[in-house]
């Protein structure tokens, strides 16, 4: 089994419920066990800014998929939610991004772990370091690189832990 972190977004719709069904599917799948969850964040679009704002979260998961299996799972949850892939950084449902698999280094034509802008980005960083401040990721722990992230406009959408719900036991 291997310890897995998740970056969840989107803007279309209702965001919140739709990054909720995509953690319950991860919950209730039979190769990961959802770990935590961070609190739900809103943010600024980045890359095409002439969008609505986001709603993102991160997520760990145990799996004993491969990094390119649980990236599968991802895009089978998108596509079932009816993601379509339109623009780079375009208005989406719900994007679902593999951020760590364990400790590994990947790079293959499909997948790149850590991800590869993952540093960068207080959209991310601050709803991991919610939930694994000490994750090292690129020779550093998170709340590091939360520290010199630009966070401008992000702030917590939901302050409970628990802003989504488990219709179904994954135990």
């Amino acid at each position: 089994m291997t310890l897995a972190a998740l970056g969840l977004g989107g803007n279309i719709g209702d965001p919140p419920a739709s990054m909720a069904q995509a953690l319950n599917s991860f919950a209730n799948h039979e190769n990961c066990r959802l770990l935590a969850v961070s609190r739900l964040y809103s943010t600024p679009p980045w890359g095409k800014m002439d969008q609505a704002d986001f709603f993102n979260c991160c997520a760990i998961v145990e799996t004993s998929l491969a990094a390119e299996g649980l990236l599968d799972l991802c895009l089978d949850i998108e596509r079932g939610m009816k993601r379509v892939r339109r623009e780079r950084w375009g208005p989406r449902t719900i994007d679902i991004d593999v951020l760590t698999y364990g400790q590994e280094t990947i790079q293959t034509e499909r997948v790149e772990i850590p991800h590869p802008r993952m540093t960068e980005r207080a959209f991310v960083l601050m709803p991991l370091a919610d939930i694994a401040p000490q994750m090292v990721v690129n020779g550093r722990q998170v709340a590091d690189w939360l520290e010199e992230a630009d966070n401008t406009g992000i702030r917590i959408a939901n302050k409970k832990r628990e802003w989504w719900t488990l219709p179904f036991s994954s135990e």
